[in-house]
């Protein structure tokens, strides 16, 4: 019985009306929450809760109105199964049929391929400046707290802290390599960061005591986080080193310091630290150097026709130097990741920036298409050719 409803046609259709559902509400939020947030929220989600908006007629009204609606994690998986168990039900394999067992097939390595791609696909960035290289990445959507041993003039110890490890209070942590405790004072996923001289006596009382914060008498003041595609969180903690003979001091951190202030600097046990919370980096075996950039506009006007990059791959490890083009709808693939020309400085348009994707099943999705393909014509085909020989 259980079989039987799992193969059913009914099902299938009732999926594919879902899948509809799922689209056209998480393209309605999209406009509010960014494409990111309802990605996370409608398909990489069992289930997703749609709430009435607040510029719809009578929103204010009716904002309390949750409907729940099946995830991508839902309703992909279940198409899977549902194929699968309608092949092993009913489907009985012979020549004549062979393309449609050929098309589905690919749609459910189509399926699977989508589901390798969330859970495994990396998306980040590279800035590089003309005439100079790279060697790491940045993410776009996580930060990191960072304690550097810089006693070394040559030769940087870098502790790397992910943010989901202190982004709760209290907390506490003790890194193997570091003589002294993180504890998380206070977090804020989007903050404001202005003075506090120009705030009036309201303000929330300044708890740290060392570093910037303490220096330029900063007050901190929590916002709404923002799911915004131009837009992005400014990631904030208040955290304190504790050593064995107490505290080292509080200090205030945060992912926007990094642009704009020198580090953050201070001593223990003879040896010199600086601290900074960074958007994460990830760095590579190899530099990517950027030896020329060309900007091509419509004529008569400012808006970009085509950008490209004349970059240099420098890889010491495989002894390899050479020199590419990037530009659009050509990327660089190397080592397992795409490099893609995304946006460029248009200030001094003397900086490029590059997407740069590691997605270990990026050939899935066109093995399948040529599968559905290849079933297609020879399901068609062969059907046509059976009729023209009935006919003669």
């Amino acid at each position: 019985m259980l079989l039987k409803i799992i193969s059913s046609l009914k099902l299938t259709v009732w999926l594919l009306v879902f899948s509809l559902v799922l689209v056209f509400f998480g393209t309605l939020d999209q406009v509010h929450f960014g494409i990111r947030a309802t990605q996370q929220k409608y398909f990489e989600s069992l289930i997703a809760l749609w709430q009435y908006p607040l510029q719809w007629p009578l929103g204010e009204s009716l904002h309390w109105l949750h409907f729940p609606i099946p995830g991508g994690y839902l309703i992909g998986p279940l198409l899977v199964v549902n194929l699968i168990a309608a092949h092993t039900t009913r489907f009985v394999f012979k020549w004549n049929k062979a393309g449609i067992f050929i098309i589905h097939l690919g749609l459910i390595l189509l399926l699977l391929g989508q589901l390798s791609t969330q859970l495994l696909q990396e998306e980040n960035y590279m800035w590089v400046e003309e005439g100079k290289s790279a060697n790491y990445l940045e993410s776009h959507h996580h930060d990191e707290l960072v304690i550097k041993d810089v006693t070394d003039s040559k030769v940087d110890g870098i502790v790397s802290i992910p943010i989901d490890l202190i982004d709760k209070k209290p907390s506490s942590l003790q890194h193997p390599r570091l003589p002294f405790r993180v504890e998380t004072r206070a977090f804020y996923p989007n903050a404001a960061i202005v003075e506090g001289s120009r705030l009036t006596e309201t303000s929330p009382e300044m708890i740290f005591n060392r570093g910037l914060g303490f220096e330029k008498d900063f007050v901190v003041w929590d916002r709404p986080m923002t799911y915004m595609q131009d837009e992005r969180n400014v990631t904030t903690a208040i955290v304190d080193l504790v050593g064995t003979d107490g505290s080292l001091g509080i200090w205030l951190v945060s992912n926007v310091f990094d642009e704009t202030f020198p580090a953050q600097r201070f001593s223990y046990e003879d040896r010199d630290y600086e601290i900074v919370l960074r958007i994460k980096r990830t760095y590579l075996p190899y530099k990517i150097e950027l030896i020329d950039f060309s900007h091509d506009r419509y004529m008569g006007t400012d808006i970009p026709k085509n950008f490209s990059s004349k970059v240099r791959i420098i890889n010491s490890q495989a002894t390899e130097d050479r020199q590419t083009l990037i530009y659009m709808n050509n990327p660089l693939r190397y080592k397992g990741r795409t490099f893609f020309q995304a946006a460029f400085d248009q200030q001094t348009e003397k900086s490029s920036m590059f997407q740069v994707v590691n997605n270990p099943g990026w050939l899935i999705p066109y093995i399948s298409c040529g599968m559905i393909a290849l079933g297609l014509i020879y399901q068609f085909g062969f059907r046509f050719i059976r009729s023209s020989r009935n006919k003669n």
